[in-house]
């Protein structure tokens, strides 16, 4: 159970003004956005805010398209990897008969960005549909994981909407992970006639393997095909003896049975097949067609009438299958990898041998689960109506909730990263990751562990996903001397050991190790892996604290992809947080845990006097008296970090480069948010930890960064965008060469300082930090949904799932079976939770708090729980009118509920405990 009492006294009375200002608050930023013609937060996006909206659709590493805020279909990224400007010929449209302009594209108008500026439209951007009739207006909204698209014109008589959806479903990964995707096109006759109307569907086969020419276009590889299923079509791509990823199937079909299929547009040259296409659709002139020779796309018709106020969905499923990629990271295969992979047997539908090589490379999880397309679909259509169900029983429990728009838009817009490339899961069930992605490929590979240190999503939503990755950081990473390389090879396997532990990662994974056991509750699976977590732990205080001190002091690498040099704030809060992590899990385990006891006392002693200047934790910098090369000779092994004869001067004079000395840095104490994140008590002063945290929002929140300098990455905030900063030096003490990055702004490091605040009680601080972030994702310029970094959908952005507990402080240990909360937002609100079990909401009251189970189950031994006011005991106890016997005790203020019998709330329950 958590300690609920190391924080300062007076946070604690200043929660009951905090809840009378805070949701006021919150509401008139809403309102002040609305009066301003600004968007407001978790609302529509309509104008010029829907200009950049591309919301992810797909499963957890199983690849992705995107639903743009108009309608259309982007970043089509299906073959393992990402593409994100792939945009092929797919669209919808209707058409309705009779009607002069009766006929248009399902979607709004065309984003101006797009007519000029990008690859290609110097010639004309004749490649996708924009050259046919797009109704006049379009809004977009989020209920992730569902989108709506709003469309109206005045030429058509219909009310119009699209939602568009995939599986996602909290504790189900693998019904969350499947490659598939559907639109639903809701048509409402709002004239006082019948109209008679026809909904089609249209793509090129985008799955063959083509080449790009001087004149953009392209080269029709063999092996492509198009055939047709049960009111749809497949487009296709066969492998080649020696090109085993180039294998990929995409299904496009419908649930209704008056479906017509065109398998082959017209084939001519210049632009007949596209000129064809919308004369059949506008003039009802087409035919089922089941040619499929020399063809380079299809489509799909449905015929519909629709009486005045009458109302229709036709419903267009998508799925897909890759089997193989070419897809690997580090070392090549060596001969006997080679030799023991083995003959792969061809396939006999294709008549294509993959090479015996191609399980050597990525290969996605569905393709172990589903033996083809076929298959596939079969599941996709059987379960569709209860994979809906339970993902908008999830969509509801979520946005079921009084928590801060601008919160709830940051949790759930960098929920779509778990549907963008940037996350794979192998064939095996193991999940793998990249930091991002790049354009056309992944961006920094490995799971890296000291990004990944940020994400606090998967835990939370799919526990048994997150312990694959700590198997992988301490049963196949780390070598037998402890050293974790931070970032794993792809297929998962033993790798090299020849660079640097990054020191925040490594330490991180303890604190993890910790988090997965309380959330899991499996004591087994936590003592199994404690050894390998020792020699972790003995391997980071034989490199980097040698001397027992109880800090950081020898050179270390992290996340800035740099080494600190000397004691820092930022990971010696790693450190000490690893030392209780493994002073929590040494002492169930029954094993000797004083030596590390020992450290954690002298390092937070350390960290509490020499590295907090009065107002901030900073960096003792440090390269004299080291065990440790000197750093001309250690910049040999770093990146981009050696010495030219300018630099050799500032090391003179400063020191090492890259360094932050003094400056207040916004990870300056992450390793105790990590902490807070992972079932840890605070184990740093709590009144320093707060000032601390204010001096960030002080000095490193800037609403405005017209006048702020920044050579590095300035894309991530610029102009008259809000954000903050990674570091500043108040004092004026800034280094000529300060670590690489601090000019940037990252939002998964402002959601992670806003938490932080949150949980220090200085709320509406943090809430300054979520709205900048989110201010500059509203469509006009950024992707909403597209929260980059070093690429796009970045995994550090997944801090923002932190908020919630930074606002609630609710957390569920399944060890002890409790739950906690501890309110920073007051006694009134309502959110969502989620265990490893089951997840719904959870609604705190004056005098009552309320439980609800929306999935799963929720075993329960105790409740714990801080109040404003002065409770003198428990009223009643109720599960379905059942009274609940159970014991009441207080503590330093905090509130217990302990129950006679272990409490099992299943799906659909409802405990409600009244109190006076």
């Amino acid at each position: 159970m958590k300690n609920f009492n190391n924080k300062p006294g007076h946070i604690r009375n200043y929660l009951l003004i905090i809840t009378l200002v805070l949701f006021p608050l919150s509401c008139e930023v809403n309102q002040d956005q609305s009066e301003k013609g600004e968007r407001a937060f978790n609302g529509l996006y309509e104008d010029e805010y829907l200009n950049r909206v591309a919301f992810p659709m797909g499963g957890i590493g199983a690849g992705m398209i995107c639903l743009e805020g108009t309608g259309g279909i982007s970043h089509v990224s299906v073959r393992n990897k990402p593409d994100i400007f792939h945009e092929p010929v797919m669209f919808s449209a209707i058409s309705i008969k009779g009607l002069e302009n009766g006929a248009k594209v399902l979607e709004g108008p065309v984003a101006d960005w797009k007519v000029f500026g990008n690859s290609g439209t110097g010639n004309g951007n004749g490649k996708g549909a924009d050259g046919y009739p797009h109704f006049a207006k379009a809004s977009f909204s989020a209920r992730f994981p569902f989108a709506k698209v709003d469309l109206e014109d005045d030429d058509i008589p219909l009310q119009v909407s699209i939602s568009g959806w995939s599986p996602f479903i909290p504790g189900e990964a693998d019904n969350s992970s499947l490659p598939v995707a559907s639109l639903e096109y809701t048509f409402k006759n709002n004239s006082n006639k019948a109209i008679e109307a026809l909904f089609s569907s249209h793509a090129e086969n985008f799955m063959r393997i083509e080449e790009p020419t001087v004149w953009g276009g392209r080269r029709l590889d063999e092996g492509s095909s198009i055939s047709g299923i049960r009111n749809g079509f497949l487009l296709s791509q066969s492998c080649t003896p020696e090109k085993a990823h180039y294998k990929g199937d995409f299904a496009i079909f419908t649930d209704n049975k008056n479906t017509v299929t065109d398998l082959c547009w017209f084939r001519g040259g210049w632009f007949d097949s596209k000129t064809m296409i919308w004369k059949d659709l506008s003039e009802f002139s087409y035919e089922d067609d089941t040619t499929t020779v020399g063809s380079n796309g299809a489509s799909l018709y449905v015929p519909f009438d629709l009486e005045p106020g009458e109302e229709k969905t036709i419903r267009l499923q998508m799925a897909w299958y890759v089997p193989h990629s070419d897809l690997r990271t580090g070392p090549v295969p060596t001969t006997e990898e080679l030799a023991s992979a083995g003959d792969v047997a061809c396939d006999p539908e294709t008549g294509c041998c993959p090479p015996s090589e191609a399980s050597l490379y990525y290969e996605p999880w569905y393709s172990g689960q589903y033996k083809d397309i076929d298959e596939l679909i079969g599941y996709w259509s059987k379960r569709y109506s209860d994979l809906r169900s339970d993902s908008q029983l999830f969509s509801n429990a979520f946005y079921n909730s009084t928590l801060p728009a601008e919160v709830l838009e940051a949790v759930a817009a960098n929920l779509t990263i778990l549907k963008s490339p940037t996350v794979l899961r192998q064939k095996d069930g193991r999940l793998w990751a990249w930091e991002g992605c790049h354009d056309a490929a992944g961006c920094c590979n490995g799971s890296c562990t000291h990004v990944w240190n940020y994400a606090q999503a998967i835990p939370h939503l799919f526990p048994g996903l997150e312990r694959t990755l700590r198997e992988t950081e301490f049963e196949v990473s780390q070598d037998p001397s402890g050293h974790q390389n931070f970032r794993s090879a792809l297929p998962i396997r033993l790798t090299d050991h020849n660079f640097h532990a990054a020191a925040d990662g490594q330490l991180g994974g303890m604190m993890k190790m910790h988090r997965e056991w309380r959330i899991s509750g499996d004591t087994k699976w936590m003592k199994e892996r404690l050894p390998a977590v020792k020699r972790s732990l003995d391997y980071c205080i034989s490199q980097w604290d040698p001397e027992g001190k109880g800090i950081l002091e020898e050179p270390h690498h992290n996340t800035y992809d740099i080494e600190f040099w000397g004691p820092d704030g930022m990971c010696t809060s790693f450190y000490l947080g690893a030392l209780k992590a493994f002073i929590a899990m040494g002492s169930e385990a029954g094993i000797d845990i004083s030596e590390y006891e020992e450290l954690a006392k002298k390092g937070i002693a350390y960290m509490e006097s020499d590295l907090y200047n009065g107002a901030y934790f900073i960096q003792k910098t440090q390269w004299e008296g080291l065990k440790a090369a000197d750093p001309v000779e250690a910049s040999k092994k770093s990146f981009g970090g050696l010495y030219s004869p300018e630099a050799l001067d500032i090391l003179k004079k400063e020191g090492p480069k890259y360094q932050y000395g003094n400056g207040c840095l916004s990870d300056g104490i992450l390793g105790n948010w990590i902490g807070e994140m992972c079932y840890l008590d605070n184990f740093l002063d709590a009144e320093k930890v707060k000032n601390h945290l204010v001096s960030i929002h002080k000095y490193n929140y800037k609403p405005d960064l017209s006048d702020h300098v920044n050579p590095q990455r300035p894309g991530y905030a610029i102009n008259k965008d809000g954000g903050l900063l990674l570091c500043s030096w108040p004092e004026g003490d800034e280094p000529s060469l300060p670590f690489v990055y601090s000019n940037e702004v990252w939002t998964g490091i402002e959601y992670q300082v806003a938490s932080h605040l949150m949980i220090a009680g200085e709320v509406e601080k943090g809430l300054d930090i979520v709205r900048a972030a989110r201010e500059r994702y509203d469509g006009r310029v950024r992707n909403p949904f597209n929260e980059y970094e070093c690429g796009h959908w970045y995994a550090r952005a997944m801090s923002s799932y932190g908020l919630l507990q930074g606002l609630t402080g609710i957390q569920y240990d399944a060890v002890d079976k409790s739950l906690d909360v501890d309110s920073r937002v007051g006694e009134s609100f309502t959110s969502f939770f989620s265990t490893q079990s089951g997840w719904g909401n959870l609604e705190f009251n004056d005098n009552e708090i309320i439980l609800k189970v929306a999935y799963g189950y929720l075993d329960l031994r105790e409740l714990n729980f801080t109040h404003e006011k002065g409770l003198s005991a428990i009223s009643k106890i109720s599960v379905a009118s059942e009274e609940i016997q159970s014991r009441f005790e207080q503590e330093d203020g905090l509130n217990k509920v302990l129950f006679e019998k272990e409490l099992k709330l299943d799906r659909g329950d409802e405990m409600i405990v009244s109190f006076k």
